[in-house]
């Protein structure tokens, strides 16, 4: 993805995405029947440089990855769409103004190892499930003496992802003027569509955090 100097997302930043969010979509760079295979999972992320998941035995993702073990998993969120009179630099005729759209971007590029050994695909679940299920959640830890588990652990494979960087992007309008900024801003409260309110708050976040970056 295109990220300009006043897009690009600081290690803070693209950190505290994944803090929360625990879902995207893995994309594999070895093609099945011409195309990447995209599948949209959980994932759970260490903090540092490694993603862990699992997928049934029958995706086709598998067939990717025997082809090439690279990876991109990408994620998206706090977007909407800015009004083409919005956007129209001041002095401008507003009537001509160009749309924009506002999101945030987080891809994770790494290679992937396949877990197959029944021990490590009951502690790789083990790990997921305790991020996942809540605190009180009464479901025993997966285990490979349990025969429910045991029995349906081979219809899984797991996936280690070894992440070896990081492409993260913010785009709220960083090239524009805080004056302007602020009026999107205002007009994103008013409209107060679905998603306008995450991508307001993230406008305002950052414009406060840095000055306009001249294009």
């Amino acid at each position: 993805m295109l990220i300009h100097p006043w897009d690009e997302a600081t290690r803070d930043e693209w950190q505290g995405v994944l803090a929360r969010a625990d879902f995207g979509q893995l994309v594999t760079a070895g093609l099945v029947d011409g195309y990447p295979v995209v599948v949209p999972t959980h994932f759970l992320y260490d903090g540092d440089a490694t993603v862990l998941l699992h997928l049934a035995r029958p995706n086709p993702a598998w067939r990717a990855l025997d082809a090439d073990p690279h990876v991109v998993l990408a994620l998206t969120g706090d977007y909407a769409y800015v009004e083409a009179a919005w956007n129209a630099n001041p002095g401008t005729d507003p009537d001509l103004g160009v749309p924009t759209s506002y999101y945030t971007g987080v891809q994770l590029l790494g290679v992937a190892e396949v877990v197959d050994d029944p021990d490590e695909k009951a502690a790789l679940l083990a790990r997921q499930l305790a991020h996942f299920e809540s605190p009180g959640s009464t479901r025993v830890t997966p285990s490979t003496a349990v025969e429910s588990d045991r029995r349906q652990l081979s219809g899984i494979r797991g996936l280690r992802v070894t992440v070896e960087a990081v492409r993260a992007k913010m785009k709220y309008g960083g090239n524009k003027s805080a004056e302007h900024r602020a009026a999107i801003a205002d007009h994103l409260a008013e409209r107060d569509g679905p998603f306008d309110a995450a991508a307001r708050d993230r406008l305002l976040r950052r414009s406060e955090a840095a000055p306009r970056v001249e294009p």
